[in-house]
């Protein structure tokens, strides 16, 4: 895999401005090259401490077979900010991701490609840092508006924000809630649902976001003492001036 890294001593401004210059150099449209392998990409963090665990499952396409599962263990030195998240599970997504021996055609990433407010969420900021296409597929909503869908696989609505498409609310079961697919790099609005739709599997998540999520999961940690959580709270505090916006 390609060798990339992202800042993680930045001031939230600078983080900011960071995500303003690279927002230009996401690509809207396809440009594919033929799928053998795709990769779902999560990370899990826990309630209590500073652990995080990347997963990516690689998967064969167009089957879903297992190809490959890498996973890495960092500490994440940021706190979670909205809008931010790349700066604080990039470093360990792309830890596993350097561990990978089959290189992936596409990534299915656990997060919002252009569905952010500055059009540079964490499929995205990945896409551009790798070259990769890549599509956003989330849980919630981080901007935007969508129109109610009816309770049947398929429904759909497009999540508009200042007047633009940024992705679409797709319901992939009855029951649950919709997801949120976005173009990350490389992938159009269209092909990122089409692809998304082809992974669906019976559950709420496709397929490879839905393995990559399982083989993220930490395991229970107890909470920490007040000693602990203070001492988290302070580093978090010195690592990342989130007073500084």
């Amino acid at each position: 895999m390609r060798t990339v890294s992202i800042p993680t001593d930045l001031t939230r401004d600078e983080a900011v401005q960071l995500q303003r210059e690279l927002a230009p150099r996401v690509e809207r449209e396809d440009r594919l090259d033929e799928l053998r392998y795709v990769a779902g990409v999560d990370v899990s963090a826990s309630r209590f401490t500073s652990e995080g665990r990347a997963a990516v499952v690689v998967l064969a396409w167009p089957d879903l077979s297992v190809v490959e599962v890498a996973r890495a263990d960092r500490q994440l030195t940021l706190p979670y900010i909205p809008g931010l998240l790349s700066f604080r599970e990039a470093p360990v997504i792309l830890a596993a991701m350097e561990a990978l021996a089959t290189r992936p055609d596409l990534l299915f990433i656990d997060g919002h490609g252009i569905a952010h407010p500055r059009r540079l969420g964490i499929a995205a900021h990945l896409g551009v840092l790798l070259d990769l296409p890549s599509i956003g597929v989330a849980k919630s909503v981080l901007c935007g508006e969508y129109a109610a869908l009816a309770d049947e696989v398929g429904a759909r609505s497009e999540l508009i924000d200042w007047g633009q498409v940024i992705g679409m609310a797709l319901r992939t079961r009855r029951n649950a809630n919709p997801i949120f697919v976005s173009t990350g790099h490389r992938v159009s609005m269209p092909t990122a649902v089409k692809l998304v739709e082809a992974c669906l599997r019976g559950y709420r998540l496709p397929e490879p976001t839905r393995l990559a999520h399982n083989h993220a999961k930490l395991a229970v940690t107890p909470p920490p003492t007040a000693q602990d959580a203070t001492e988290y709270g302070a580093s978090r505090e010195v690592r990342w001036d989130i007073n500084s916006a």
